[in-house]
C-alpha cells in the first residue's frame, strides 16, 4: 500500500488537478444534467472508483517503482490542457485530464497502472461530443433510424411514405427529431460495453467484439423503436407516440440493448467456450490466492517524479490564471439592423427569428432578410455573427441543418464566385427545390470547407486571440420549369450588391 508520505503527495496533485482542470470538468458536468446522451456521465467516476477498489489487492500486488514516463505523460497532457485553454476547446482539456490520471497512475503504482489503466479510460466515456461533431452526428443517425424505422412499418403491409426525417403515414406524420436520433442509447450502452468487455474474462477477439456490437445493437433497435410506434400510432391512434408511453419504451428498448450484450456473450461462448461459469467470466474481484494487499518485499521509492509532477501541475495551474486574465479581442461591429434593403433592383425587409432559436443558436447577432427582384422573385439572405466562439459555440453549418423537415439535399459542390469559394447546394422536398450557396466569413477569410473553418478557427484564437467569425447563406426557390443556372444568376446578382455591404459588418 502506498505510505503516509505517498498518499499525502497523491492528495495535493489530485487537489492540484481538480483545482487546474475545473472549467473544463463542470462544462462536462453541466452537459450531463443538460443532455440526456450523457447523464450517464454522473455514474462514470463512481463506477470507475468502485472497479479501483475492487482491484485493490491486485494494485498493491504488483505495484513498484514509479515510471518516469508518467513524468512524460502529464507533460504532454499540460501541453494539450493550455492549448485548450487558450482556443477554449474543452474536449482538449477533458482528454488531458484523462492523461493526467493515467500518468499520476504510473509515478504511484508503477507498472501496476496496467489494472488501474482501463478503470481510468472509462471516463473517456463520460466526455461530451463537441457540438459541431455531435449535430452531424445526430442528423446522420436521424435520416439512417428514419430510414430504418421506415422498413419495419412495411413489414407489417402499412402504406408508409418518408420525406427526410418525417413519417408519413397518411393520417399521421412522424418527425423524427433529434432526441430519437440513437445517441441517448449510443453513448450509455457504448459505456457499458466497454465496462462488460473489460470484465469478461475470455480472448481478446470476444471482448472486442463485445464492445464494438454495441453500435449496430443501438442503431438497429432505435430504429425497431421508430417503426414500432409507427405501427402503433397506425392502429390507436398519436397518443402511442406522446408522453409517458413514448419515454417508457425507450426505457424498454435501453433494457432490450442490454440484454442483446447479455445474448451476445451467451452465443460468443457457445461458439468458442472458454470453459467458465457466467460468474467466473465476469468476476469482479481477483480470487487469485497470491494476491496479497501489501508487497511481500520493500521495494525502492523515489519521491523525484512525483515532486517534478507537482511542478508541472502547478506551472499548469497558474497558466490558467494567465489565460483568464487574457481578454479576447474583440472588434468592433456594426448592428445588422442598419444593413441597407435597397439595392437597384432589390428590396429587402427584415425578418425576425424565433427568441428559442437565437438563444439556442446563441447568436450574438444576426442578418435574416427577404430580397424581392424586379421579377418579383425572392432570395433569403442569412448572416450569423459570433463575436467569440470560445464557449463552445459557432454558426451550425446548413449541410447538418438542412436535413430534415423533408428537405433533402440532392446535389452538393464547391466552386468559387468572383474568385472566392462558396458552397453551392440543391436541395428537395418533393416536387419543390431550392437553391443555397453558403460560406464561412471572418478574420479575414472566406472559406467553403466547414473543418478548414474549424481548423482557422483554432489557429486565430491561439495566436491572434480571435474567433469572431460569421455564417453566410443565400437561398431562393426553384421555379417549377426553371433552370437551376437561372437561379444561379439571381442569387449571384444579388450577392453582388450585397456581399461589399455585409463584409463591413465582418471585421478582418
Amino acid at each position: 500500500m502506498l505510505n503516509f508520505k505517498q498518499t499525502g503527495i497523491l492528495i495535493v496533485a489530485l487537489a492540484i488537478t481538480i483545482i487546474t482542470y475545473w472549467a473544463g470538468l463542470a462544462e462536462a458536468v453541466s452537459r450531463w444534467g443538460k443532455q440526456e446522451e450523457y447523464s450517464h456521465g454522473f455514474l462514470i467516476p463512481l463506477v470507475m472508483l468502485f472497479i479501483l477498489w475492487e482491484k485493490r489487492n491486485l494494485i498493491n500486488a504488483a505495484k513498484g517503482p514509479p515510471m518516469w514516463s508518467g513524468v512524460v505523460i502529464i507533460f504532454l497532457a499540460v501541453v494539450i490542457f493550455i492549448v485548450g485553454e487558450i482556443s477554449a476547446l474543452y474536449l482538449f482539456i477533458q482528454y488531458s485530464f484523462v492523461m493526467v490520471l493515467i500518468g499520476l497512475s504510473m509515478i504511484t503504482v508503477g507498472r501496476a497502472t496496467k489494472y488501474t489503466f482501463a478503470p481510468i479510460l472509462l471516463l473517456l466515456f463520460a466526455i461530451p461530443l463537441p457540438y459541431v461533431i455531435e449535430v452531424v452526428l445526430t442528423a446522420k443517425l436521424q435520416l439512417f433510424s428514419s430510414w430504418l424505422g421506415v422498413q419495419v412499418i412495411r413489414m407489417f403491409q402499412i402504406p408508409v411514405f418518408l420525406e427526410g426525417n418525417i413519417i408519413d403515414l397518411g393520417v399521421y406524420q412522424l418527425q423524427v427529431v433529434e432526441a430519437c436520433s440513437g445517441l441517448r442509447y449510443l453513448f450509455p450502452l457504448m459505456s457499458l460495453g466497454f465496462i462488460a468487455a473489460y470484465f469478461y474474462q475470455a480472448a481478446f477477439w470476444k471482448r472486442a467484439i463485445v464492445f464494438l456490437m454495441t453500435i449496430p445493437i443501438t442503431i438497429f433497435m432505435n430504429s425497431f423503436r421508430i417503426g414500432a410506434i409507427g405501427v402503433m400510432v397506425d392502429n390507436w391512434g398519436i397518443s402511442m407516440a406522446e408522453g409517458f408511453l413514448h419515454d417508457f419504451e425507450g426505457w424498454i428498448i435501453f433494457m432490450a440493448c442490454a440484454a442483446m450484450l447479455f445474448l451476445l456473450v451467451v452465443l460468443l461462448e457457445k461458439i468458442a467456450p472458454s470453459k467458465k461459469t457466467l460468474s467466473q467470466l465476469f468476476a469482479v474481484v481477483d480470487h487469485d490466492p497470491s494476491n496479497k494487499m501489501f508487497s511481500g518485499h520493500p521495494k525502492s521509492y523515489s519521491y523525484k517524479p512525483f515532486l517534478i509532477v507537482l511542478l508541472i501541475l502547478v506551472f499548469a495551474l497558474f497558466s490558467t490564471k494567465f489565460v483568464d486574465n487574457r481578454d479576447e479581442k474583440i472588434p468592433e461591429h456594426e448592428d445588422f439592423i442598419s444593413f441597407p434593403l435597397q439595392f437597384n433592383d432589390w428590396i429587402g425587409q427584415h425578418e425576425k427569428l424565433d427568441d428559442n432559436v437565437v438563444d439556442k443558436l446563441a447568436l450574438t447577432d444576426y442578418l435574416f432578410a427577404n430580397f424581392t427582384g424586379i421579377d418579383r422573385n425572392i432570395v433569403n439572405v442569412y448572416v450569423a455573427y459570433y463575436e467569440s466562439q470560445r464557449k463552445g459555440v459557432s454558426p451550425h453549418s446548413p449541410r447538418v441543418c438542412i436535413p430534415g423537415g423533408g428537405w433533402e439535399i440532392a446535389e452538393f459542390n464547391r466552386k468559387e464566385v468572383d474568385g472566392q469559394p462558396i458552397n453551392r447546394v440543391i436541395i428537395k422536398n418533393g416536387d419543390q427545390e431550392q437553391l443555397v450557396y453558403y460560406w464561412f466569413q471572418g478574420r479575414g477569410r472566406q472559406i467553403a470547407n466547414e473543418y478548414t473553418n474549424k481548423w482557422y478557427l483554432f489557429k486565430d484564437a491561439l495566436l491572434e486571440n480571435r474567433t469572431d467569425g460569421a455564417l453566410v447563406r443565400y437561398v431562393t426557390p426553384v421555379l417549377p420549369g426553371e433552370s437551376h443556372q437561372n437561379a444561379d444568376a439571381r442569387i449571384q446578382s444579388l450577392m453582388q450588391h450585397t456581399s461589399p455591404e455585409i463584409n463591413r459588418y465582418i471585421a478582418d
